[in-house]
């Protein structure tokens, strides 16, 4: 029988390394702090600590590092079941600096290649994928075969089934240039049911910057619900039935921003598969990127769904 999970993920892992000093450059950090990260792993962990059963699928490479995932993994309750290791390759490395509230410049070790793009079609459980309550794949995982064909394939196994979510999450140096992202996103938005992205990764895939002619454009490409960040003015929510929402930013003071989308997404999964109103699902996800923004790491920092509540509350009562 195929096991079930509330939430497959699918791209990037890797180690993230923090440092432990603020507004200084790598060059002069005496001492870092080592968590899991990549942002489809952290997505199936901040869904896990809100009681979800979730499970990612990548590559690490056959070191000390790619030990150190399946241990964090199964630590943090995610699966790590479709997690193997590949040959001649690295477990990814990423570093920050810290300059709060709002620069944290990371540096990112994935060369030659990484190896969760080394994940290839007749290595994915199919089943799995289509069983899932809620599958999430990012674009990253777009930008190079194999990787790009296993999502293709993916995509095609589940058959637009509901809750087959796109992160826009467009990071430049992973791409030869910005007119393939655009390509290669604006191929995929036809096989999925959510996009979910800030405003400029809505231009990379739709040429929208302006929230809601972005949003607009994201459901003419084929989605059912579209999701467009917009930083200090909150978040836009649009549904293919004509619904649109705007919730406020949850005010907090940040002291790593990273990882706050991705706490973002885990939430809205849940909210998502508890069947929660729009409003609902983006005024909770808000509150848990809020919370992680005030946290120093990323995996570690996802919060459950008690701690975004009193978050919510204490916003209520101001």
């Amino acid at each position: 029988m195929v096991e079930h999970f509330d939430v497959v993920t699918i791209g990037r892992v890797g180690i993230d390394l923090y440092p432990l000093q603020d507004n200084v450059g790598l060059e002069d950090v005496e001492t870092f702090s080592k968590s899991l990260g990549g942002s489809a792993t952290n997505v199936a962990i901040a869904a896990a600590k809100h009681g979800r059963r979730t499970a990612v699928i990548t590559r690490t490479g056959p070191d000390a590092f790619g030990r150190f995932v399946h241990q964090e993994l199964r630590r943090l309750g995610v699966s790590d079941e479709f997690v193997a290791p590949v040959e001649g390759l690295l477990t990814p490395l990423a570093f920050c600096e810290n300059y709060p509230p709002d620069h944290f410049p990371l540096q990112f070790y994935r060369l030659p290649i990484a190896p969760d793009l080394m994940i290839a079609t007749d290595e994915l459980d199919l089943a799995a994928i289509t069983d899932a309550g809620i599958y999430w794949s990012t674009v990253t995982g777009l930008s190079a075969e194999p990787s790009r064909a296993a999502h293709h394939a993916a995509w095609a196994a589940r058959e637009r089934r509901e809750h087959t979510i796109l992160d826009l999450d467009y990071r430049p140096m992973f791409w030869a240039d910005k007119e393939l992202a655009s390509e290669q996103v604006r191929a995929a938005l036809p096989h999925v049911t959510v996009a979910i992205g800030n405003k400029e990764e809505c231009e990379v895939a739709v040429g929208e910057t302006e929230p809601r002619r972005a949003a607009e454009a994201l459901l003419d490409a084929g989605v059912q619900i579209a999701i467009v960040k917009q930083g200090p003015k909150g978040v836009l929510g649009m549904t293919r039935d004509g619904g649109v929402v705007e919730v406020p930013p949850t005010p907090v003071t940040p002291v790593n921003g990273l990882g706050a989308g991705d706490a973002f997404g885990g939430a809205f999964c849940h909210g998502l598969l508890a069947g929660w109103d729009l409003e609902k699902i983006l005024r909770f996800a808000n509150a848990a990127g809020a919370l992680v923004a005030t946290r120093r790491e990323c995996s570690t920092a996802m919060p459950t769904s008690d701690e975004v509540e009193t978050l919510l509350q204490e916003v209520r009562s101001v």
